[in-house]
């Protein structure tokens, strides 16, 4: 066909069908090649109008295009999308599961007419013998799979349904093909051409830079306050969070609405009319905020999505690049940020044991690029398009974390050899915690155990902290130093550039300041957690005496009055009604009622006199009954069940349960725990426990250990009695 002729006809469908007066990219040269009955293989990102690469032509041709489509909120979308540019609603069909008998019916009564001219299927649907001999009586134009890499195991969303696609081609005829995907690395693209019996197709890939979207990677601590004030600072711009799992999922969309948030969940554990409402709403923007599992979002055409946030890391590059893709669709600001801990990776490690080895090492690689991504300090977007086989020649994109804030670089080949030297001393058979104790010469009984104390390496890292070093094995895992077994509790092993990096240690590059444990101080539970690096030091002074002046009032130690992480959180945070208070950590509603009237009113009058402009996130507030633990927990110690039958029912071992109690107790619950100490401690020696701390000085189980003597008292009796003494004299 001569150009002139191409042009006059493709643009003038352009225009007549969706209005536009020019393709995007390489969407003309695609269209044509498909027009020519040509299989087709489109590497476009996010954004890119892929849809629009077989919408047109299906709108062209002669026929019904089958599109693929793995879900069914995208299929609906889709429909609505193309349904909107035409008078006629039967332009365009789904036929997937949610359909009654009736509208079923339907669909396949307007196809055999030829009045349907894209018509979306599930690969589900189109393996149903009914299905398929109903497209053996239709003149089928093409067919196009969309989000292909679902064909491909090294893909990020895995399907096996779309595996058994050719097959169900070859039966309906000789159609075209073309397979669209967002996200493919060599490696997935050869598997999805191979699988789909393309490998002649013609391939047009575009460019995986996304210019638009800013990249950040931030350490996974208190997350859901960092969150609430990210959503502040971009109010009423529309953003997607993104959860691993659906009880986090619930939880963040709970906390961000009491919040004042605006926000929805959604996931599959949603039945399908609520998850196609919560959808439709977040269309409409009659709420901000989707909060959702990875179904969320592919082919989702909504073009101002200002922002995507992982509450927990990505599974792989591909799911991150085609979930942040979706932030910035219309070519203006996007933000991407990502809440990192290694101990998510560790998690979704677990989850490879039992599978299939293969399964196990696909796994495996894809997690190790995303530790790479998120720990590496070289710019975000050079690290992602190298993965996807694309080159950055700048060396700073300037729209990133670490090209805006250059992370800290040192020399750590004498710390690297130091730490695989251990390895190597303890026979490659420990995992990176017990290294980590060798190094820094931690002396825990797992540790005398097996004599590595008595080793002459021990404690020769002692210079750093245990983060140090384990920052230093996950780096030296990224460099293919060192391989971990996660089938065997996770052990470390030298690699063979390892053991020849040990003979000859040459110059390697570690990252400072990558302090990536997991401490989501306002998600409740587990141990209080208090202080900021912003502690304003007069006014902690100021609480510190006021308490003092309290505690002498009622004749009590000031521990028990507030705990310092609460004194210094309040010195950073400057609470000043009891609303406020509420939120700071180890506080809670009977603590704030009862002692904390003096503390908000020298805190107002101190934020007052000295015009403190005080921090814009400072309310998080709390969910009413968030943690059911701690409910069930209040519950059956009013009830006076046994303390282990509690633990048995939540799975917890007697020691987590007490810390959870004394947590609950800490923040001014009042519980008797009479019942249970009465059977464990006698009364002369809780007598004695408290006279300890109606005297001590602070509250620590190891000081009132040393001074009454371990061959009369162990830290599990010394912790239920000072449980006691908290909820009798503190609330």
């Amino acid at each position: 066909m001569p150009t002139a002729v191409k042009e006059i006809t493709l643009h003038d469908a352009l225009h007549k069908h969706f209005g536009y007066e020019a393709f995007k990219g390489e969407q003309e040269a695609i269209i044509y090649n498909l027009i020519k009955k040509k299989d087709t293989f489109v590497i476009m990102p996010t954004g890119g109008g892929k849809s629009m690469c077989y919408q047109l032509p299906a709108l062209m041709a002669n026929g019904t295009a089958i599109i693929v489509s793995p879900l069914i909120a995208l299929m609906k979308n889709q429909v609505d999308a193309i349904r909107g540019f035409n008078t006629d609603d039967s332009i365009a069909h789904f036929l997937n599961s949610s359909l009654t008998k009736a509208d079923t019916e339907r669909v396949k009564e307007d196809t055999i007419a030829g009045k349907t001219k894209l018509l979306y299927v599930a690969p589900e649907s189109l393996t149903k013998e009914s299905n398929i001999k109903f497209l053996e009586e239709i003149n089928i134009s093409f067919f196009a799979i969309d989000e292909a890499h679902c064909i491909s195991e090294w893909g990020h969303d895995f399907r096996p349904e779309y595996r058994k696609l050719r097959p169900i081609i070859d039966r309906l005829g000789s159609a075209p093909v073309i397979a669209l995907t967002a996200t493919a690395t060599e490696k997935v693209q050869q598997d999805i051409q191979k699988n789909l019996g393309m490998m002649k197709a013609k391939v047009f890939k575009d460019s995986f830079n996304r210019a638009n979207l800013y990249y950040d990677v931030r350490p996974k601590i208190n997350v859901h306050k960092e969150i609430i004030k990210f959503i502040k600072q971009n109010s009423g711009k529309s953003g997607i969070i993104y959860c691993l799992s659906r009880k986090k999922v619930e939880e963040v969309a709970e906390t961000l609405n009491v919040n004042g948030i605006k926000a929805l969940p959604y996931h599959a554990g949603l039945d399908s009319a609520t998850r196609s409402s919560h959808q439709d709403k977040f269309l409409m923007e009659d709420v901000d905020v989707i909060v959702a599992t990875i179904a969320f979002g592919m082919g989702i055409d909504k073009p101002d999505i200002r922002f995507v946030i992982h509450h927990d890391v990505p599974k792989s590059l591909e799911g991150y690049y085609q979930e942040t893709g979706r932030a910035g669709r219309d070519g203006l600001e996007g933000k991407c940020v990502t809440f990192y801990s290694y101990k998510d990776i560790e998690k979704l490690e677990k989850f490879f044991k039992g599978k299939p080895v293969a399964e196990q090492e696909i796994g495996k690689q894809l997690l190790a690029e995303t530790v790479t991504f998120a720990e590496s300090s070289v710019c975000r977007r050079k690290t992602l398009l190298h993965y996807f086989g694309e080159e950055y020649k700048k060396e700073n994109c300037e729209n990133c974390d670490n090209c805006l804030h250059p992370k800290e670089e040192f020399e750590g080949k004498d710390d690297v050899a130091l730490m695989l030297k251990v390895i190597k001393e303890v026979n490659e058979k420990f995992a990176a915690q017990h290294i980590v104790n060798v190094l820094i010469g931690h002396d825990d009984q797992h540790v005398s155990n097996y004599h590595h104390n008595e080793l002459e390496i021990f404690g020769e890292g002692d210079d750093y902290e245990g983060k140090h070093w384990m920052a230093a094995i996950r780096q030296a895992t990224i460099h293919g130093l060192l391989q971990k077994d996660i089938e065997n509790y996770g052990l470390l092993s030298l690699t063979d550039a390892g053991k020849k990096f040990l003979k000859k240690p040459t110059s390697i590059m570690l990252t400072k300041d990558h302090d990536y444990r997991d401490i989501e101080g306002d998600d409740g539970g587990g141990e209080m957690k208090g202080g900021t690096a912003s502690l304003d030091e007069e006014l902690y002074s100021m609480l510190r005496d006021l308490r003092k002046k309290v505690a002498k009032q009622k004749n009590l130690p000031p521990f028990i009055i507030f705990q310092d992480p609460s004194l210094e959180e309040m010195s950073s945070q400057y609470p000043i009604n009891m609303d406020e208070l509420k939120t700071i950590v180890g506080v809670g509603t009977g603590k704030a009622m009862k002692y904390g009237k003096p503390f908000i009113e020298l805190i107002s009058k101190y934020v007052e006199e000295n015009e403190i402009d005080r921090p814009s996130d400072l309310v998080v507030k709390s969910l009413v009954n968030k943690s059911s633990l701690k409910v069930y927990i209040i519950q059956n110690v009013d009830r006076k069940r046994s303390l282990d039958d509690i633990a048995d029912t939540k799975k917890l071992t007697l020691a987590q349960l007490v810390t959870e109690i004394e947590s609950i107790v800490n923040s001014g619950t009042k519980l008797d725990l009479n019942y249970y100490i009465n059977d464990i401690v006698d009364e002369e020696r809780q007598e004695e426990i408290f006279d300890y701390y109606r005297e001590a000085e602070t509250d620590s189980i190891e000081d009132c250990l040393a001074e009454l003597g371990e061959e009369y008292y162990s830290k599990e009796d010394i912790q239920l009695v000072r449980i006691k003494f908290y909820s009798e004299l503190g609330n």
